[in-house]
């Protein structure tokens, strides 16, 4: 099954990994990147790149709240879009979104209040 991304991404948004993904299958979200699941093809080149150890492989027997959430950005409605982003099949023709989930962004606004 898929690579994921996890939260050490949010600090760095480096695009190391975007740019050595063979099936171009990692999204921007407007606070961190997301590998799509099912167009994952379990390469492994980005979680060689990535300079913060954000990218890890998830077996399908485990899964991890990271897996659980890049599901739920591709299959779910996101803040401010009409419908879910689905599987579109290649990140470059979507271009970088102005939204992502609920929990990210909830995050930023409430570090905003906090200063």
């Amino acid at each position: 099954m898929p690579y994921v991304i996890s939260d050490p991404c949010i600090a760095s948004r480096d695009q190391a990994c975007v740019d050595v993904c063979p099936v171009d299958c990692i999204y921007e979200g407007s606070k961190r990147f997301w590998i799509h699941p099912t167009e994952c093809i379990d390469c492994g080149a980005c979680e060689a790149v990535c300079p913060v150890s954000a990218i890890y492989y998830v077996d399908m027997d485990h899964p991890t709240d990271d897996l659980t959430e890049a599901h739920e950005f591709f299959d779910t409605v996101l803040p401010g879009r009409e419908a879910p982003l689905a599987s579109p099949r290649g990140a470059a023709k979507v271009g970088p979104l102005e939204t992502d989930l609920p929990r990210l962004l909830a995050e930023n606004t409430a570090a905003a209040k906090e200063e």
